[in-house]
């Protein structure tokens, strides 16, 4: 089958063999595995992460996004058939979906919802899982709970922010704040449904009072932690919680003691890492996103289809990226 993968970490994307076309092996499918036939992928900052910074001996298939169709079931599976339609995200540890086929375990996997096309579908699974754990499982928000919390999203513009807004809005009572630079993700962010928005790269405390908080309850971090962290502290209400999903090379914990302010980290391949006894959970939650999806409760977070799942056009993405200037989710098919 053909794939895309990457030989050698480090390499800038504008080389040439920061990403290559491979044949690779056709997957088999474990008692718990789906086969399935990627029709779209979107890409991730830990795509670029990885093909940076993770060293191989081997090619190496990357991609943690991606719809298809089941092709042929393990003998264990119960949750699906061939022929279904699906969505996930997939397992860090494994080969990812930058390929013809891919093999995944079935308790990671949603069916796809029926009113969007593949490449809207690939838009969802990473982000939505991520969005929903940091929500309901890190934070323990009560779906339809938070009224008078206000809750503070720096940058609320990227993928999981742009499911993070929308999810907030739909099954909390929270007040939700976004944070965005520019003109084009203020908008975008307003649109999915933030009641407020802040500039990021100023001063957020007056931001706040000037729309008429003292401090928020919650915050959750996406990107850029450690360069936020002091205003973080100081906007956080006492007994807040912050939680985050980015990767800073140091972060100094000890001023959050002072307002007692818990702190909480998210990684959602955790579960399918550990082979957690909850595993499952992140298919009830796919099901859930895919139902939300239907009823127009809702929507994609593809912001642009980026075309055919190419060398070219994947590095391209890779670049867009790495830029820091993406918002919501991009996508590439198979033609």
């Amino acid at each position: 089958m053909k794939a895309i993968v990457y030989t050698q970490h480090g390499l800038p994307i504008d080389d040439p063999q920061a990403l290559v076309e491979r044949d690779l092996p056709m997957p088999l499918a474990g008692p718990r595995d789906l086969l399935v036939e990627v029709r779209a992928v979107s890409v991730n900052p830990v795509d670029t992460k990885i093909r940076r910074g993770v060293a191989v001996t081997d090619p190496r298939v990357l991609g943690w996004d991606a719809s298809g169709i089941v092709r042929a079931v393990g003998s264990e599976v119960t949750l699906f058939a061939p022929g279904d339609e699906v969505f996930y995200a997939g397992d860090l540890t494994r080969p990812g979906s930058n390929s013809e086929y891919q093999a995944v375990d079935e308790r990671i996997v949603g069916r796809k919802p029926r009113n969007l096309g593949f490449p809207e579908a690939a838009a969802l699974p990473l982000t939505s899982i991520t969005a929903w754990e940091l929500l309901f499982d890190r934070l323990r928000v009560q779906e339809n709970g938070g009224a008078g919390k206000t809750l503070l999203i720096i940058g609320a513009g990227g993928g999981v922010g742009s499911i993070l807004v929308q999810l907030a809005r739909r099954l909390t009572k929270l007040t939700v704040i976004g944070s965005a630079s520019r003109d084009v993700t203020r908008d975008w962010v307003r649109e999915l449904g933030a009641q407020h928005t802040v500039d990021h790269t100023q001063p957020l405390q007056p931001q706040l009072k000037a729309l008429g908080f003292d401090n928020v309850d919650i915050v959750i971090s996406l990107t850029h932690t450690d360069q936020h962290f002091a205003q973080i502290v100081e906007v956080l209400a006492p007994q807040g919680q912050l939680a985050l999903i980015d990767d800073p090379d140091t972060l100094d914990v000890v001023p959050l003691k002072r307002k007692s302010i818990s702190l909480h980290w998210e990684l959602m391949f955790t579960r399918s890492m550990y082979q957690t006894a909850d595993m499952i959970a992140q298919h009830h939650l796919l099901n859930r996103v895919a139902g939300m999806i239907e009823d127009g409760a809702l929507k994609t977070t593809l912001s642009e289809n980026a075309g055919a799942l190419t060398v070219e056009n994947l590095r391209r993405v890779h670049a867009l990226i790495e830029s820091g200037r993406a918002h919501g989710k991009i996508v590439l098919e198979y033609a």
